[in-house]
C-alpha cells in the first residue's frame, strides 16, 4: 500500500481511495459512478478545491504548484494540466489505491532495473502474473537470495519497482536478487497474494541449483503491500506440504530475514480503528478481503480472515531478524484520519517491535527521523545501505 508521495505526485493521480474509505464509504457506495478523486475532495461541489478541501501536507507542498492562475482554488483543468506536466495524461486514471501493472505508483510508465536479470518473466505458476526476474550474483558456491516483493495496496504495481540502489548493493556484496509478481485482488482476494508469494519462493528453491542459489539463506523485501508480504512469510508457518503431488508446494515457504518498509504488522480493521481512532476501512481490504461495506469490519465471519492475513498474528519466537523503516513522519493523526494518513504511519513498526521483542525476536525499527541530515531541512537519507548491510550481517555471503 504504497503512501501517497505529496511532493511528486499529482493531485488527480494520487491513491485517494483511501479518504473515501476515512470517511466510512465503501466502494461503489454512489453508484457505478466512476471512482473520481477531484469530486469526492470537492466537499462542496463546486468545481474548484481549495486548502481546506485537500490534506494538509498537499495544501503545504503541491497545491501552488497545481494553482496556476495564483487564485486560491484548483479547477479540474488545472488539475488534468498537471496531471500532464507530470507524465500522467489527462485521460483514464489508475486503479486507486495502487499502480497498474507496469506502471508505477505516480503513475508512469516503470524504469527498466539497471541492470538485466539473468532470468525473466520465469513462470512459477498458471496465472500471468506467476512470474518473477532473478539476478545471480557472482561468487564461489551458491549464493544467498533476497526476493523483493512490490507495493501497490494488493491492487496494483509490478516486480519492476525493485530498488536500482538495493538491486546494485546486494549484488555488489554476492547476494543474488528476485523480484517477484503476484495476482492482484481485481482477480482474487486475500490469500492469493501471500500464497503466491510463496508459491515464488519454493519454486526458486526447488531450482536452487539451476540458479546458483543456497536454499537455506533467502530473505525477503518489499514496501507498503511488498512489506507485509515479506513479515508474512518471515512469521508464518512453514506451508511445505510433503504428500503434495506438485514438487513445488513441497519446499519451505520459510525465510530467514526480512527488511520492511512502510509495513503494516497488521491488516485488521478493528485494529486500524483502535490504533488509529477511526471509523472507517482502508480501502485496499475492500478487494483484499471481499467487503462490501465498513459494516463488514464488525462482521465475524470476516474475523479468521482480517487474523490470518496479519503478520503480527504468526510472530513466534522462532522467526528470522527483522528490519523496519518507516519513511512516515512519527506524528499524531487527527481523529478519522483518512487510509492514506495512517496506513503507514510508524505505529504499525512499534506495534510488531513490542510484540517481537517480548518473543526474544530481533527487530530493528528504523524510522524516518532517525535519518535526518543535519543541515538537510529534514530530508532523510536513503537507508538502502542500511538495509544491505542487514542483508550481509544475516545471509552472510
Amino acid at each position: 500500500m504504497k503512501r501517497c508521495g505529496w511532493r511528486a505526485i499529482p493531485l488527480g493521480l494520487c491513491l485517494l481511495a483511501s479518504v473515501v474509505a476515512g470517511r466510512a464509504q465503501a466502494p461503489g457506495a454512489r453508484g457505478d459512478r466512476p471512482f473520481d478523486p477531484f469530486r469526492q475532495f470537492d466537499r462542496n461541489q463546486d468545481g474548484r478545491l481549495t486548502k481546506d478541501e485537500v490534506p494538509p501536507r498537499m495544501a503545504e507542498t503541491l497545491f501552488g504548484r497545481i494553482d496556476k492562475d495564483g487564485d486560491g482554488a484548483i479547477t479540474r483543468e488545472e488539475d488534468e494540466a498537471f496531471q500532464r506536466s507530470r507524465g500522467g495524461g489527462g485521460g483514464e486514471r489508475p486503479q486507486a489505491g495502487g499502480a497498474a501493472q507496469g506502471r508505477s505508483p505516480r503513475g508512469g510508465a516503470l524504469p527498466e532495473p539497471p541492470v538485466k536479470p539473468d532470468f525473466a518473466d520465469v513462470k512459477y505458476g498458471p496465472h500471468e502474473r506467476n512470474v518473477f526476474d532473478l539476478w545471480k550474483a557472482k561468487g564461489e558456491g551458491p549464493r544467498p537470495l533476497v526476493i523483493f516483493y512490490h507495493g501497490g495496496g494488493f491492487r496494483g504495481g509490478d516486480k519492476r519497482q525493485v530498488s536500482g540502489r538495493l538491486l546494485s548493493g546486494l549484488l555488489a556484496k554476492g547476494i543474488s536478487v528476485a523480484a517477484a509478481n503476484y495476482r492482484l485482488t481485481d482477480s482474487a482476494p486475500y490469500p492469493a497474494q501471500m500464497r503466491d508469494s510463496a508459491r515464488a519462493l519454493q519454486y526458486i528453491r526447488l531450482h536452487a541449483e539451476a540458479y546458483g542459489i543456497d536454499p537455506k539463506r533467502i530473505g525477503a523485501t518489499g514496501g507498503s503491500a511488498g512489506a507485509g508480504i515479506s513479515q508474512w512469510l518471515l512469521m508464518h508457518d512453514d506451508l511445505a506440504d510433503a504428500t503434495s503431488d506438485d514438487p513445488v508446494l513441497r519446499q519451505s515457504s520459510r525465510i530467514q530475514c526480512a527488511v520492511a518498509t512502510a509495513a503494516q504488522s497488521t491488516y485488521d480493521p478493528r485494529v486500524h480503528q483502535r490504533m488509529f481512532n477511526v471509523t472507517g476501512v482502508e480501502s485496499a481490504l475492500f478487494p483484499f478481503y471481499g467487503l462490501s461495506s465498513p459494516e463488514d469490519a464488525s462482521n465475524p465471519k470476516f474475523f479468521p480472515l482480517f487474523e490470518d492475513a496479519s503478520p503480527i498474528t504468526h510472530a513466534t519466537k522462532d522467526d528470522g531478524p527483522l528490519m523496519l523503516f518507516y519513511p512516515q513522519a512519527n506524528e499524531p493523526l487527527p481523529e478519522n484520519a483518512p487510509g492514506n494518513l495512517y496506513i503507514h504511519h510508524p505505529k504499525f513498526g512499534f506495534l510488531m517491535k513490542e510484540k517481537l521483542d517480548k518473543l526474544g525476536v530481533e527487530c530493528v525499527l528504523k524510522l524516518r527521523e532517525d535519518y535526518a541530515a543535519e543541515g538537510s531541512g529534514g530530508r532523510r537519507v536513503d537507508p538502502t545501505d542500511d538495509h544491505v548491510a542487514f542483508f550481509v550481517a544475516k545471509l552472510k555471503p
